[in-house]
């Protein structure tokens, strides 16, 4: 009788590497692939506010589950851009309910995001980023302050969120309380798209313009403030 030889510590790890690197190039592959085939024709069917609309009137209850589903993968996959889905979305459904809808889609894209991040770790990350971006947050893994600094750089305009959500799941924080911070940070930013899409529903075009000039002027010093913020710890970085 043959004896079963069990796996040592080294060959479990390995399979454990092995497994995670597959894992992680099937997931971007899907990223491509999905971002690609559905996420571009997705946002030129939001482009055509009319027929989003329509299409929304005609589906009740249904448009609305769909668009979450839109709104989570654009979260996901990182390569979607966000402010059309937030200016379709106040279009089709008015500024209120459309930015409802756009928190909870974040919340579910989010939540899926930091799960994943937790389990496969930082390599998955690596994958999906250029290390520039990577290292620019890379204090947020060591920070005392995590919870403030991560509330800030949700609230900012122009922050590159789509990285930030991924990061998160490499600090310690805790799953609720990442998602209550950022839906309550995002609302500014949303709001303002929702209520720029609903003025063009309504055609009030003035409006719409002013908001948008007045979301575009914020969104730069936005992105001044952010530059500033990782400048300043990175300056800490180098000194400790």
């Amino acid at each position: 009788m043959k004896l079963k030889r069990f796996e040592t510590e080294e060959e479990l790890t390995k399979k454990r590497k092995i497994t995670g690197i597959v894992f992680i190039i099937i997931f971007v592959l899907f990223s491509v692939v999905v971002g690609w085939f559905i996420g571009k024709p997705m946002l030129e069917f939001i482009a055509n506010p009319y027929g989003f609309r329509e299409w929304v009137d005609s589906n009740g209850m249904l448009g609305r589950v769909a668009f979450l589903g839109m709104m989570a993968l654009q979260v996901i996959i990182a390569i979607i851009p966000g402010e059309p889905l937030e200016i379709g979305a106040g279009y089709a459904f008015g500024a209120v309910e459309g930015t409802v809808l756009c928190l909870l889609g974040a919340m579910i894209g989010g939540s899926i995001i930091f799960l994943f991040v937790r389990r496969t770790g930082n390599r998955v990350v690596r994958m999906v980023f250029p290390e520039e971006k990577i290292k620019k947050l890379k204090f947020l893994q060591n920070s005392k302050k995590l919870d403030a600094i991560i509330f800030i750089l949700f609230f900012i305009p122009g922050t590159p969120k789509d990285v930030l959500t991924y990061i998160v799941g490499l600090t310690p924080t805790k799953l609720w309380t990442y998602l209550l911070i950022s839906t309550v940070a995002r609302i500014p930013s949303v709001i303002t798209s929702t209520i720029g899409g609903n003025a063009l529903g309504i055609q009030d075009y003035s409006f719409a313009v002013i908001v948008f000039a007045i979301t575009a002027v914020v969104s730069i010093i936005g992105v001044v403030v952010y530059k500033k913020i990782i400048e300043k710890h990175s300056d800490k970085e180098k000194h400790h």
